[in-house]
């Protein structure tokens, strides 16, 4: 296996992560955001539709930490120390909303004791889809500096994920993540035969596309100021036309079928949107795990290893898959 084809594996991972554990993200937006008369109605459906998988989702962030680790271990050293606060936060993050939102539904707390549980939820839940793009961001950014020589990281730990292309990036992540979880709501309403929290649900999604296209003009620009070459990836490239329409394509197709109520053409334009977006990154990162000086060629790949991880994954996938398949089944009852 080629380091470009772990390359691409990686960023299916990060898709899937996206698509999955990012809707959980949203999900604690809107109930952090829940309002109107049916309002404790909305943040429900939001637990109910969360408990049975939350945990698994973020299997698809560990998949990536641990090849990052075993194949790129030059890659995983250099962005472990020049990232370790934002990865640090969004780790807290994610462990505060677990734990919260198993505090709040299963606790033998007073009401006022969970409710307070829940507030952490949703509060972890916002603010670390910030830090995770912020953490992106960085990777992209072009100041981070380090010698591949030492692994010496010139830079200092602030570099890159604290500007105004990170905060950007930052708050695009947010948006998107609500975007996928008011949409996959809206289904799950739907589902359910109550539509009005479908269309609680439908709105919030349009606002988030309206949101996206301005935060997606400001990731933009942001990059052209601060980040040339990542700029000249995402705009300048045989490719990035054809792929800026297609994700428009998608977006406008989202918003079309949201306004007409086909909730679950919606959901699958969304899901090729978002998908579309990680990937447009992907390719502008052009083989680079950090821009511009750190390609998957120079981040320590060992033939051996390289040579035993197809053995390695098709292992692991025949015990996860029908893992993985049967939770859905028996918890989401899906066909």
């Amino acid at each position: 296996m080629s380091e470009l084809l772990v390359f691409a594996l990686l960023g299916v991972a990060v898709t899937v992560y996206a698509l999955t554990a990012g809707a959980d993200f949203g999900g604690g937006v809107w109930d952090l955001l829940a309002s109107g008369p049916r309002r404790e109605a909305q943040r429900e459906l939001i637990a109910e539709a969360i408990a049975p998988i939350w945990e698994v989702n973020h299997i698809w962030m560990i998949f990536v930490v641990v090849v990052l680790f075993t194949v790129f271990p030059i890659a995983f050293a250099v962005v472990l120390t020049a990232l370790h606060i934002p990865l640090l936060l969004v780790l807290v993050g994610i462990v505060l909303r677990g734990s919260a939102f198993v505090f709040r539904a299963y606790g033998l707390q007073p009401d006022e004791a969970r409710a307070r549980w829940g507030r952490v939820f949703a509060w972890a839940s916002t603010i670390t889809p910030v830090f995770l793009g912020m953490t992106f961001a960085a990777l992209s950014s072009g100041h981070i500096h380090v010698n591949l020589e030492t692994e010496e990281i010139t830079s200092g730990f602030f570099a890159g994920w604290l500007g105004g292309l990170a905060l950007a990036t930052g708050l695009f992540a947010l948006v998107l993540f609500a975007l996928l979880a008011a949409v996959y709501l809206a289904r799950e309403a739907e589902q359910r035969a109550q539509p009005e929290l479908s269309a609680d649900f439908r709105k919030r999604a349009l606002i988030c596309e309206a949101l996206a296209f301005v935060l997606a003009l400001l990731v933009l620009w942001r990059a052209y100021v601060e980040s040339p070459t990542l700029f000249s990836g995402l705009l300048e490239v045989p490719w990035s036309i054809p792929a800026q329409l297609a994700t428009a394509a998608a977006a406008g197709a989202a918003i079309f079928a949201l306004v007409r109520g086909h909730v679950a053409a919606a959901r699958v334009a969304v899901m090729i949107q978002v998908a579309l977006i990680v990937l447009g990154w992907g390719l502008a990162m052009d083989g680079h795990l950090l821009l511009p000086n750190l390609h998957v060629a120079d981040a320590g790949a060992e033939p051996a290893v390289l040579a035993a991880l197809p053995a390695v994954l098709l292992g692991g996938t025949v015990v996860f898959a029908p893992a993985l398949w049967w939770l859905f089944r028996v918890f989401r009852k899906l066909d």
